[in-house]
């Protein structure tokens, strides 16, 4: 059963400025458990607000912050309503000098402003909050969790990319750091998460003592939650809402 949901743009101050965001939340007032959604590289856009909502309706207060504020308020490159793959080389020509602009560190003392931004909202509830992201959002969900363990409850990561590379700001090194419980998406059809990569995440997290699945969606490809590109693989889609509220609902219980 889902609710009504009443959804806003909110500005975050940050470090570095002030990052554009939206924040939606069930209609009845009541604080409710909150998830902050991290964007892929197209940013924030109506089918992120789409996810959103659809998980407030679930019974989550839900922020989506526009990670690449510090080139514009989103959308900051123009966008087609349907991204095919003609027009993808051209946005992510657009978007990579962007990606590469956040680094972790930087990355890390934005998330520092969203779990504020959260924790004082009259419309999040008191206590850990969830993550989950996408393709470059599933990175900095893993990253987040791992360097503010005593603030996420669980996090989760669909279609992520380079998520356990052998650079020495790889994001699978923060497992150690990592309380919360985790779950991981894979596309088996991913150039950017080759299945070495898959393994050396799943070393580093089962080392750690991580609470963690990690699973491999058949026939699915990079983007395939994204229901505005070509990657969209419906089946797929699905079976992602399903792990991701599974995980919320053992995170919140009750």
């Amino acid at each position: 059963m889902t609710t009504a949901v009443q959804g806003t743009a909110v500005d975050v101050p940050t470090e570095d400025g002030t990052a554009d965001a939206y924040l939606v939340r069930p209609a009845d007032g009541v604080p409710r458990p909150a998830v902050l959604l991290y964007m892929d590289a197209f940013g924030l856009r109506p089918r992120l607000r789409a996810m959103a909502d659809r998980l407030a309706g679930a019974g989550y207060t839900v922020l989506v912050p526009n990670v690449f504020y510090r080139a514009g308020r989103a959308p900051v490159v123009e966008l087609p309503e349907f991204i095919d793959p003609a027009a993808r080389p051209d946005i992510l020509r657009s978007v990579t000098p962007m990606m590469r602009e956040l680094t972790p560190r930087a990355a890390m003392r934005d998330a520092r402003a969203f779990l504020d931004l959260l924790a004082a909202s009259p419309a999040a509830a008191a206590g850990p909050v969830a993550l989950t992201g996408y393709c470059m959002g599933a990175r900095l969900s893993l990253l987040t969790a791992g360097t503010y363990p005593d603030r996420v409850a669980a996090a989760a990561g669909f279609h992520g990319g380079r998520l356990a590379t052998e650079a020495p700001d790889s994001p699978h090194l923060v497992a150690r750091h990592i309380t919360a419980e985790l779950y991981f998406g894979h596309a088996d059809q991913d150039p950017s998460l080759p299945a070495e990569q898959i393994e050396r995440l799943e070393a580093a997290l089962t080392r750690a003592g991580v609470r963690h699945r990690s699973e491999v969606y058949a026939g699915a490809g990079h983007g395939y939650t994204q229901s505005d590109t070509s990657a969209y693989d419906a089946g797929a889609d699905e079976r992602h809402w399903a792990a991701l509220l599974d995980l919320l609902e053992r995170a919140f219980p009750g």
